[in-house]
């Protein structure tokens, strides 16, 4: 089935050609030019990695709220270049302690009828503030106070900054949604009661003060006293049951990365609650196929890659929940020989039916960070749908995000709701090393809810596949796979550019195929940035061009940020 139609939205061409970022000292990229450039600022002041990506995150709270902020949830993958260690940062908030099945089917939200996803019960304990300290002290350079990370984005909200113009788009259309679900966004963000243009200046002096009590007071500043307080006020205001006690009571927690070999590469992601356990699953399904042979982006190649991706999310929709709550089989579903079993399932002329099998025993932002010793940090900060629930605390500047849509109400699943609990979390970084000598070729990551481990597998082949520097690997047309629970079958959205009869052939295949998709509806590939190390991807790079100083740097053009260097 191929309903390969033109989907009409205002034209978002890719008119202007970008080359690769190349430099030597250190390198941002990320989806604001300005936050980029908050970041390298950081970089050339003495902070590492791990520094400036805290005051990137913090700067992408101010200029792109409508997709991030200190009232969400964020995941980092840092790399050490001393040791050669990959370390992970679980900064996901859980549920309200009194958030139980029980509360929710007393009142009458069931799988089946679940509440709105901008209701006050999807709000779990921000994770973001916790995440942003604890970068710093546990990655950071030591050279630079929290205060000192924190202030460039406070000053930028203060003074305020002209709106880009995709996240004005975003601004205006996720207001819409809070509007027409009954809600209203905050008025924090909004100017006469309307979402500020492409070009108009907007400030945010109490999204500046939040920043400086956090930078002053630290975690208490934000999960005690006057802003926990302003949390639980809203919250509780529009039928939420967060406590003061559900905030105190936060704390990130420290991960062992989990990663997979591919042609040998190593891609680490986040271990489960978060879904980057997909990304690996897909590689080693893969591995059992011609992928470079096939050709980039051919019906064959993009059959493969739709069946693999529907096999890992089955498994992953399945099995991901918070392994403090339940048992997450990660070691099985990433054994290379439940990859066998699972690769054996793709029939190359007709697409299946994809369930999840038996195996043994996520609007984001992403950015990236290389400094000039080698560290890398790889973040991913976001308030899940938009400004999340729209909920503002009061003389906050933050909107507070609605992860908890992300919980099941089937009693009988992983993921389903409960007290202190983290849900299924979409927001995956990445980092990729060298599978035997552990050198650092990559920090990369793809923004975009359930797209995002598919989009490190598409940006991953595209380089190493198929030889494409990192702004080519963005550029290139990409596919999104996913569930439709409204009619029960999975859909293959197809972006503009990927060739019509291709498209038309993966039809006959039997994907029910939705595309070309243009315009603004591209955010649904998700916005990718990545800097590479040496050019690695390359077999035909001269000496000069591998050497491993050299950073080269991409950023997604669907998105309204760059990546810098110096």
């Amino acid at each position: 089935m191929c309903h390969f139609r033109k989907i009409m939205q205002p034209e978002l061409p890719f008119s202007s050609r970008r080359s690769p970022v190349v430099c030597l000292n250190g390198c941002v990229a990320s989806s604001q030019t300005l936050a980029s450039v908050i970041g390298l600022d950081i970089l050339r002041r003495g902070g590492n990695a791990a520094d400036a990506a805290v005051a990137v995150a913090a700067a992408l709270g101010v200029t792109e709220p409508c997709s991030t902020g200190v009232g969400g949830d964020c995941f980092c993958l840092f790399y050490d270049a001393r040791t050669g260690q990959v370390r992970g940062l679980n900064g996901s908030g859980r549920s309200p302690r009194a958030l139980t099945l029980d509360l929710l089917s007393g009142l009458g939200f069931s799988e089946a009828q679940p509440p709105s996803v901008f209701h006050a019960l999807n709000v779990t304990v921000p994770g973001a503030a916790a995440c942003w300290c604890d970068t710093v002290q546990l990655f950071g350079s030591k050279k630079l106070t929290l205060g000192e990370v924190l202030e460039p984005a406070a000053e930028l909200a203060e003074r305020g900054f002209p709106v880009a113009e995709i996240t004005a788009h975003d601004w205006a259309r996720w207001s819409k949604a809070l509007k027409d679900d009954g809600k209203a966004l905050g008025g924090d963000f909004l100017i006469n009661n309307q979402p500020p243009k492409h070009g108009q200046l907007f400030a945010n002096p109490t999204l500046a003060r939040t920043y400086q009590e956090l930078a002053r007071s630290g975690k208490s500043g934000f999960y005690e006293g006057r802003i926990a307080e302003a949390i639980v006020d809203v919250v509780g205001q529009n039928d939420g049951v967060m406590t003061l006690d559900d905030l105190k009571n936060h704390s990130s927690t420290e991960v062992q990365p989990v990663f997979t070999d591919y042609k040998g590469v190593r891609l680490w992601e986040c271990p489960p609650n978060g879904q980057g356990i997909a990304a690996l699953i897909a590689l080693n399904i893969l591995e059992h196929f011609p992928m470079k042979e096939m050709g980039h982006n051919t019906s064959g190649y993009l059959h493969v890659l739709t069946e693999a991706f529907k096999l890992s999310l089955a498994d992953v929709i399945h099995f991901c929940a918070d392994p403090e709550k339940v048992k997450v089989p990660v070691e099985g579903l990433l054994s290379k020989a439940y990859a066998g079993q699972r690769a054996q399932l793709i029939n190359m002329q007709t697409a299946g039916v994809n369930e999840h099998g038996a195996p043994p025993g996520s609007d984001t932002v992403y950015f990236a960070v290389v400094d000039v010793e080698g560290n890398a940090c790889s973040f991913v900060n976001s308030t899940y749908l938009g400004f999340g629930t729209g909920l503002v605390p009061e003389n906050c500047g933050f909107s507070l995000h609605n992860r908890g849509a992300n919980f099941s109400l089937d009693g009988s699943h992983g993921n389903c709701v409960g007290p202190e609990k983290r849900p299924y979390h979409t927001i995956v970084p990445a980092l990729l090393t060298d599978a035997v000598s552990g050198r650092l070729l990559c920090c990369y990551g793809v923004m975009g809810a359930f797209m995002q481990p598919q989009g490190h597998v598409q940006v991953l082949l595209n380089m190493l596949e198929f030889g494409m520097n990192p702004q080519k690997a963005l550029d290139a047309p990409r596919i999104y796979v996913y569930y439709d629970k409204t009619d029960g079958q999975w859909k293959l959205s197809v972006e503009a550019g990927v060739e019509q009869g291709v498209a038309e052939e993966l039809g006959r295949r039997g994907h029910a195929v939705v595309g070309p998709v243009s315009g603004h509806q591209r955010a649904r590939f998700g916005r990718g940035q990545v800097i590479a190390v040496g050019c690695w991807w390359d077999p035909d790079a001269s000496e000069a061009e591998t050497d491993a100083r050299v950073l080269w740097a991409g950023s997604d053009p669907r998105a309204d940020g760059c990546a810098l260097g110096y």
